[in-house]
């Protein structure tokens, strides 16, 4: 097997890295001051460097066609219009909470590999899509008198960024083979920086804004972990299989996540929630175990 072949793994473990220490750290800007709209800015704008050096990397050869930027700015608004939701999700549910229903992605992603691209998946892919719509009901449980959540609204919203992300992951396997991985992600770059104005719009600038170290500079060192990794990602499925590399990184990537989130803000959620976190990072896994051993 060549290395090219084998790379897919590198860039998932670096997105893994990348994403998990992003998603436990990403509320802090917020807790400071710094509003999740002008986060979602701070986001877009931290894509441009990785964009570059990506298509530096690349000769600056870019794909300029039609089909190219359809199916590369299709990727960049499902993943833009998550990533907005998702900065206000976290205004009202805890980031141990909400990514670990996001690593149900691949059931959306699996999904659509298998039935659009034929790519297939074993006994144990299947199991985790059964694991993964039971650990929905498990996360959603609201212990009597809590208060850190309010209601199921933050599940509908989460729902958002989960089958956009998971809608997404299919069109990136699937424009990898039309276009280059440099050039779906310099579309995906470009329809995240066309949506900053909607974002800004939004922004409540009569409010008092954290624009300090801890505001906008800390917010853009956080979100350069989300776009660097997102580029890995891009990378990965141009060598890998949807239908591995969706599980694999949703369900490493909230491991990261839950573990330092508990351990920065101190807080155990309930036993059932928690069994919840962990049934729905081992379906993820079910879901790709199979496929990496074959």
């Amino acid at each position: 097997m060549s290395s090219k072949t084998n790379s897919w793994l590198i860039y998932v473990i670096i997105h893994v890295l990348f994403i998990g220490i992003w998603g436990a750290v990403i509320e802090i800007p917020e807790k400071a001051g710094f509003p999740a709209t002008l986060g979602y800015v701070v986001w877009a704008l931290t894509m441009i460097p990785a964009s570059l050096a990506a298509l530096k990397i690349k000769g600056w050869k870019l794909d300029f066609n039609r089909k190219a930027m359809l199916w590369g700015g299709a990727a960049g608004l499902l993943g833009a219009g998550g990533q907005l939701v998702l900065f206000f999700v976290l205004r009202i549910a805890p980031a141990y909470l909400v990514f670990p229903l996001l690593s149900l992605t691949p059931v959306v992603t699996i999904l659509m590999a298998v039935l659009l691209l034929h790519e297939k998946t074993g006994k144990l892919g299947w199991i985790g899509v059964a694991l993964a719509l039971v650990s929905i009901f498990m996360l959603s449980y609201q212990p009597a008198g809590a208060t850190q959540v309010s209601g199921y609204t933050w599940m509908l919203l989460v729902a958002i960024p989960l089958f956009a992300w998971g809608a997404q992951g299919y069109i990136m396997r699937f424009a990898n083979e039309i276009m280059s991985a440099e050039s779906l992600y310099f579309y995906m770059m470009a329809t995240s920086v066309t949506l900053i104005p909607f974002a800004l719009y939004l922004t409540d600038f009569s409010q008092p804004i954290e624009w300090s170290f801890k505001g906008p500079y800390l917010s853009a060192i956080i979100q350069s972990l989300n776009a660097f990794g997102a580029l890995c990602l891009v990378y990965a499925f141009r060598y890998g299989k949807a239908i591995i590399i969706a599980p694999i990184t949703t369900a490493l990537s909230p491991v990261l996540t839950v573990a330092l989130s508990l351990a920065i803000y101190q807080t155990i959620p309930h036993p059932v929630i928690v069994a919840g976190i962990v049934l729905a990072i081992v379906s993820a896994l079910f879901m790709g175990y199979e496929e990496v051993s074959n």
